[in-house]
C-alpha cells in the first residue's frame, strides 16, 4: 500500500484549508491550477481583489459547514498585494476560516518562451516595455507574496499532470481513486460503437440468456439472468483476468490525472450479458473505493425490442 493510501478521508478534509489563495508569476499556471481546483469541486474565482475575499467565502457559505472550499486566484492588478492578502488572510482566520497562499512561479526564459509561443503581451507590460523588463519588475514586487506562500511550485519543467497531482494531493480532502469519476455502462453492438469510451470490453463470447425463452424479455438487472451469467465458468475465468486488467490500469489513469473515465462493455444487443458484467465491473470499483456511476444505454431499447 502506497503512504497516500494509507491515508483517511477525514485526514485529508482537516488538512485542507477553507480558502486557497493563488497567486505568482503571469504565466506560470494559474489558470491551470484554477481548473484543478474546479475540478476538486472548489468553488472558484478568477482575479478577485483579496480584501473581496471573506465577503465571497460568507456569501458561498465557506464556514457555514456544509464542506465546501473556496480558491481565487489574486495578481497584481490588485494594488498593494501584499498588504491586502496579510489583511484577508488575518481577517479570515477571525472568522475563523483556515487558508494558504499558493504561489507559481517559472524561470524568466521559460515565462518569456510562453509569451512568445502564445503571441500574447505580459498584462503588466507598459508602453515600450519589454516582456523581459515587465517580468522583472512583476518578480520584485511579487516578492513578499512569494515569501509568505505556504507552497511555491516552480512550473518552468512541469507537465500539466504533475501540477494536477502535486494540488490534487495538497488540496483535496479525496483519495486519488475518488477524484477520478469513473462511469460504467452497457451497450449493444447493433446499436453502434460508443464514441466516447476510454475503454471498452467486448463480452459477446460469454454464454447468451438470449437463448434461454423464460430469460430472453428479462435483462441483466434481473437475478436469474445475472446469476447465469456471472457462475458461468467461462465468465469467472474472464472476469479473474479483467480485474486484473483494472488493477493493472486504474492507477495508471489517476497517474495521469484524467478526471473522468468511461468504461464501455458491449454484448449484441446491450440487454443481458454486458448488463450484468458492467453491473458487477461497477461493483468491483466501488470496493477499490473508486467513484463510479453506472448506466445502461440500449436496455429502453431491447427492453422495448423484447
Amino acid at each position: 500500500m502506497r503512504e497516500a493510501d494509507a491515508i483517511t478521508t477525514a485526514e485529508l478534509a482537516d488538512r485542507v484549508p477553507d480558502v486557497v489563495i493563488i497567486t505568482g508569476m503571469s504565466g506560470s499556471g494559474r489558470t491551470q491550477a484554477m481548473h484543478v481546483f474546479e475540478d476538486m469541486g472548489y468553488f472558484c474565482i478568477d482575479n478577485l481583489p483579496p480584501r473581496l475575499i471573506l465577503q465571497l467565502a460568507e456569501l458561498v457559505g465557506i464556514n457555514a459547514g456544509i464542506g465546501r472550499h473556496l480558491a481565487v486566484t489574486c495578481d497584481l492588478r490588485s494594488q498593494g498585494l501584499f498588504d491586502e492578502l496579510q489583511d484577508a488572510i488575518s481577517t479570515l482566520g477571525d472568522h475563523e476560516m483556515s487558508s494558504k497562499i499558493v504561489f507559481l512561479d517559472a524561470s524568466d526564459e521559460v515565462l518569456i518562451r510562453r509569451y512568445s509561443e502564445n503571441r500574447r503581451r505580459h498584462p503588466l507590460a507598459m508602453a515600450g516595455e519589454s516582456t523581459a523588463d515587465a517580468i522583472q519588475r512583476e518578480r520584485v514586487q511579487l516578492s513578499h507574496v512569494r515569501d509568505r506562500a505556504d507552497m511555491i511550485i516552480d512550473t518552468s519543467r512541469l507537465r500539466t499532470t504533475a501540477l494536477r497531482a502535486r494540488l490534487r494531493h495538497a488540496f483535496s480532502e479525496l483519495t486519488d481513486q475518488q477524484l477520478m469519476e469513473v462511469h460504467v455502462f452497457s451497450f449493444g453492438f447493433k446499436h453502434g460503437l460508443p464514441v466516447e469510451a476510454d475503454l471498452m470490453i467486448d463480452v459477446r463470447f460469454l454464454p447468451n440468456p438470449f437463448y434461454d425463452p423464460e430469460m430472453r424479455t428479462m435483462t441483466g438487472l434481473d437475478r436469474k439472468v445475472s446469476d447465469f451469467v456471472l457462475e458461468h465458468p467461462k465468465t469467472q475465468e474472464f472476469m479473474e483476468a479483467w480485474h486484473k486488467l483494472l488493477d493493472a490500469v486504474m492507477p495508471g489513469y489517476i497517474a495521469e490525472g484524467k478526471p473522468q473515465l468511461s468504461i464501455a462493455i458491449g454484448c449484441t444487443g446491450g440487454q443481458h450479458r454486458s448488463v450484468a458484467i458492467a453491473e458487477a465491473t461497477a461493483r468491483y470499483l466501488e470496493r477499490q473505493q473508486y467513484h463510479v456511476s453506472i448506466s445502461h444505454r440500449d436496455l429502453p431499447r431491447a427492453n422495448m425490442a423484447g
